[in-house]
């Protein structure tokens, strides 16, 4: 459902919102004492002067510097806010073409005629927040997306520059590369067609999710080496970005920057995907719930998956990891202007069993989003996502949810059937989250702690 009326009316109240934060709050907050002298640097011109504490790359400084060229503005701290805010007005655009592609249908003729669906995606709690302040997230998450959009497309190499730009804001992007390539073939493997009077073409063995089994992976792996040869022209691109990555890797001496590197040290934390599909449903149960039955059949479907044996030997091992891979990251504890903060004190430290008894809820979540996502897909499309969340939350020492924004923005694209009642509801939960959440960080500081936010 694309109109031309709402996207206007999206781009007024992200300017009205915009406008309250930065009469409220003035001076850089959290993170923006970092990020904003550095960006005034570059401005200035002074491109040699680096701020030893931050970890991230310069991309946010450069697309300010290049709207500071453009538009003539000034690099102060309501004009720099300003360059995220106009990537989460572009993300409508984005997002509307990648959804497009997922639920197989035309995307609106016009680019500046967004569907409500991906207006309301926009509107992701987490993406909706830091769309206000100088951070580097939404930038990051549109550059993401438009590279999956321009690799769904065929476009490999404009998905290479916009993969390449996307690391320019975090190092972890590479990442999302290659999962937008590997998603675009695929799509294109599952659906290409031999031309007439043409051989036979190799098979992926890739049956549909929701009919495969553990069996079905082996054979789709021992598939694979049938069709790598199809798959190699397209990624001539994007080798070009892997090779300007490791250069880089090379040239710094790791992948982190010389920043606060003690703090942000890769770990196994393996807890952090737990945490990822438990969010991921905290703020998609709309989604979640609006399939085929409702709730109901959601949790039918999910209670049909959960076998006793296989349930308790997955939460055994689920319940190890725990043990052994649970991180109480300093910042955490620290820090009470975080909602993470309260979460792991007065729920996670509440009793030591409670880690292990919320086990079972996170295989539970699990399976609801592969019931939700595999509707109508194949077994590697419904998989390639987690494949490819592994390397960027597992080595992340601290619970922070702005980590889970790129992973759930692209798995909740997937789900190709919400309907319109679904997507009223879903937009009516991110508003209620959003409205609280930004009420309590503008409104409601609290005497010698601050403000509160993600």
């Amino acid at each position: 459902m694309a109109d031309e009326s709402l996207y206007p009316i999206f781009c007024s109240i992200v300017v009205v919102v915009l406008k309250q934060v930065n009469t409220i709050v003035s001076e850089p907050y959290m993170d923006e004492p970092f990020h904003i002298p550095q960006a005034q640097a570059y401005c200035r011109g002074e491109y040699a002067t680096w701020d030893p504490k931050i970890t991230t790359p310069p991309g946010l400084y450069l697309l300010s510097l290049i709207l500071k060229r453009v538009f003539l503005v000034k690099c102060n701290v309501s004009m720099l806010r300003l360059t995220p805010t106009l990537t989460l007005m572009l993300l409508p655009l984005a997002l509307t073409r990648l959804l497009a592609f997922h639920k197989r249908v035309q995307p609106p003729s016009s680019v500046l005629s967004p569907t409500f669906e991906a207006m309301a995606l926009s509107a992701f709690p987490l993406t909706w927040f830091y769309g206000f302040l100088y951070y580097t997230e939404v930038p990051s998450l549109l550059s993401v997306v438009m590279t999956v959009m321009f690799a769904t497309k065929g476009w490999h190499w404009g998905a290479a520059v916009a993969g390449m730009i996307s690391c320019t804001f975090r190092q972890t992007n590479i990442v999302w590369v290659l999962y937008a390539y590997a998603t675009s073939q695929l799509m294109h493997l599952r659906f290409r067609r031999a031309a007439a009077g043409q051989p036979e073409l190799p098979k992926l063995h890739d049956p549909l999710a929701l009919e495969a089994s553990p069996g079905d992976l082996i054979q789709s792996i021992k598939s694979a080496p049938k069709v790598i040869f199809d798959l190699l022209p397209a990624f001539l691109p994007y080798t070009l970005v892997l090779a300007a990555f490791g250069a880089f890797v090379v040239w710094n001496g790791g992948i982190v920057l010389e920043g606060d590197k003690v703090n942000h040290t890769p770990v196994l934390h393996v807890p952090q995907l737990y945490y990822f599909v438990a969010a991921a449903t905290f703020f998609g149960w709309p989604v979640l719930i609006s399939g085929p039955g409702g709730a109901q059949g959601l949790v039918n479907g999910v209670r049909s998956r959960m076998r006793v044996l296989a349930t308790t030997v997955t939460c055994g091992i689920m319940c190890m990891t725990v043990n052994l891979f649970t991180i109480h990251h300093p910042f955490l504890l620290s820090d009470n202007r975080h909602y993470t903060f309260y979460v792991w004190r007065r729920i996670f430290m509440l009793h030591p069993l409670v880690p292990y008894l919320l086990v079972p809820i996170y295989l539970a979540c699990t399976w609801a989003w592969f019931l939700r996502i595999s509707h109508d897909q194949t077994l590697l499309q419904t998989l390639l996502l987690p494949a490819f969340v592994i390397p960027t939350l597992l080595p992340t020492p601290l619970l922070e949810p702005r980590y889970f924004l790129i992973p759930y923005v692209l798995m909740r694209a997937q789900v190709d059937d919400v309907p319109e009642s679904g997507v009223f509801l879903e937009t009516g939960w991110y508003a209620v989250v959003n409205a609280v959440t930004m009420s309590v960080f503008l409104y409601l500081p609290r005497e010698g702690v601050g403000r509160f936010m993600w």
